[in-house]
């Protein structure tokens, strides 16, 4: 059954455009008037890494699988178009995910991809964002304190179609204290399942989102997610969780 795979592609689009820390307008506090985070150029004394370097540092099909397909950047099935606002329910996680992309730029380099498995299912979503070190750990502080504070979300498609998940705070991966939260939802009797976790390596953040249907085990999960940070470990020169930038000769 594949009809609910729209709301799997647009809580990725979701996760994957706007959970990207720096390249987002991150906004906190009550819907009525929720104070926007301004987010500052990179300072000079921080050497960000190039969006080239960002593109070597994410997931590809060697390391998920032969069945999984690459959805090539600008034709995602997952793009909510037309600023589009898809999610209702829990503030401080709402405003994040209906928040605009302000794109790109020198001052903060961002990379992202998104794979489909069969039949687009499951789906993995990555980006990877540069910024300046102290704003980072400032837009992750934000990012944290919505996955602790939210505990419903209800995404729709523009139809009559919506679903409402509980959102669980878990450990996706190796360290204890990374940020990341569990999905649950149903569609039509379908079970759908997912999983947003973000994750830095000094100047560098890592969004990753896993969504499934008709299934509940997080092992795929958690596989790719070790997956994605052990590659930007590897690739960037920083340990996960670190808040300092690499040294100049990484």
């Amino acid at each position: 059954m594949s009809h609910p795979r729209p709301l799997l592609a647009l809580t990725a689009a979701a996760v994957v455009t706007v959970v990207a820390l720096g390249t987002a307008g991150l906004t906190t506090g009550s819907a009525a008037a929720p104070p926007a985070v301004s987010l500052g150029a990179a300072a000079p004394a921080d050497r960000l890494p190039t969006a080239d370097q960002l593109k070597a540092a994410l997931l590809s099909t060697a390391e998920l699988g032969p069945n999984f397909t690459e959805v090539p950047v600008g034709q995602s099935s997952a793009s909510t178009g037309g600023g589009a606002s898809p999610v209702a329910g829990c503030d401080a996680l709402r405003s994040l995910l209906n928040g605009t992309e302000a794109g790109p730029s020198p001052q903060l380099p961002h990379q992202e991809v998104e794979f489909d498995g069969p039949d687009g299912n499951p789906m993995v979503t990555e980006s990877l964002t540069a910024e300046d070190a102290a704003q980072l750990t400032s837009d992750f502080t934000v990012v944290t304190d919505a996955f602790t504070d939210c505990h419903s979300l209800t995404f729709n498609d523009g139809t009559d179609a919506s679903v409402t998940f509980t959102v669980t705070p878990v450990t996706l991966g190796d360290r204890q204290g990374a940020p990341a939260v569990r999905l649950d939802g149903t569609l039509a009797g379908v079970p759908l399942n997912g999983y947003i976790a973000v994750e830095r390596f000094g100047t560098v953040a890592l969004s990753y989102g896993f969504f499934q249907r008709d299934d509940a085990s997080s092992q795929l999960a958690s596989l790719y997610y070790r997956a994605a940070v052990a590659k930007a470990e590897r690739t960037l020169g920083s340990p996960a969780g670190t808040a300092t930038a690499p040294p100049a000769s990484v």
